[in-house]
């Protein structure tokens, strides 16, 4: 055997049994419970999501898969603590579209715990259109009527959101910087108790996801403003477009990342049991039913919708200097 082909099989034997551990470890998971970090309280839409995907891979993994809200600074307190556990596939992040706008807002800063390229994209669980809303005491039945009556207003405007660096934040900046309307920005720790100040007329204008107020709204106790993007749940809603604000147009989502450095198949493994969870006709229909898009999609649809959106939101940030406090 010459020199050559005898390296060339030394190097072929030594990279096998440099897989053999990850091909092990992938074949073993889960051998323990998963965590799955909401970073948000308990009751709004990515919890109620993240908890029914959960049960049903708990049911096909034989492991227990567990919730834990951990809120706080706009959701980048529990992604810090996933980007920093063990690359094992046994503690997920489930985020939604306020981890892009709060990462690229302390990536401004200076003050990171974590970045973008701290995760590896998993899975969409579904897509969840965003909605502006207003107290009913507001004289405005969509967005341009609400800008109208900000400008008129003179009563201070408050707007609230989910956390400083929130999606919301973001996008009612970019209101204020395009039509020079006036509001304060009054942070919440969820979306739960944003519409609860928003039903006591605390504040004027907010949102967030939409099944997180889909009930209120149905019933008449908030009035839907606008939709980012269109919705199933809510067809008569216009969308920012139509609207006439283009820059509010963000789609929103919820779903699955791990830490940096987690073996690809046990990422594809967590892949197909999310995607086969979300199939389930029973959690299937319940998505439906609070206004969310199913979807389950593959690791590189995901990672190719983040690119995008980290690529709209960047900029933004940057120009306004939003900064999570």
């Amino acid at each position: 055997m010459t020199t050559t082909r005898r390296d060339l099989l030394k190097g072929a034997i030594a990279g096998g049994l440099a897989l053999f551990p990850k091909l092990a470890d992938a074949q073993a998971f889960p051998n323990r419970t998963i965590r799955v970090i909401v970073p948000f309280p308990a009751g709004a839409t990515t919890d109620m999501l993240a908890r029914l995907i959960a049960n049903r891979m708990a049911e096909r993994l034989g492991q227990s898969v567990v919730i834990e809200n951990v809120g706080g600074g706009g959701g980048s307190i529990g992604a810090d603590q996933v980007a920093k556990a063990a690359a094992d596939g046994h503690t997920l992040l489930f985020g939604n579209i306020t981890f892009t706008t709060t990462t690229a807002s302390l990536m401004f800063a200076g003050k990171a715990r974590h970045t973008f390229d701290d995760f590896v994209p998993v899975s969409v669980g579904a897509y969840v259109p965003l909605l502006f809303l207003a107290n009913n005491d507001v004289p405005a039945k969509d967005l341009k009527e609400f800008v109208e009556y900000a400008r008129r207003s003179e009563k201070p405007v408050f707007y609230g959101s989910t956390g400083p660096g929130s999606i919301l934040h973001l996008l009612a900046e970019v209101l204020k910087r395009d039509t020079g309307i006036k509001m304060d920005h009054v942070p919440y720790r969820g979306a739960a108790p944003l519409v609860t100040e928003l039903l006591a007329g605390r504040i004027q204008f907010g949102g967030d996801q939409l099944s997180s107020s889909l009930e209120r709204v149905r019933s008449g106790q908030l009035k839907a403003l606008a939709v980012a993007t269109k919705s199933v749940a809510l067809p008569n809603v216009p969308t920012v477009r139509e609207l006439g604000f283009p820059n509010l147009e963000l789609q929103g989502w919820n779903g699955f990342l791990a830490p940096k450095g987690t073996p690809n198949a046990i990422v594809a493994r967590l892949q197909q049991e999310i995607a086969d969870a979300v199939r389930h006709p029973d959690v299937n229909k319940r998505m439906v039913d609070v206004g969310a898009e199913p979807s389950g999609s593959t690791q590189a649809e995901m990672r190719a919708m983040l690119d995008k959106q980290i690529s709209q939101v960047r900029p933004v940030v940057e120009e306004l200097k939003l900064v999570v406090q």
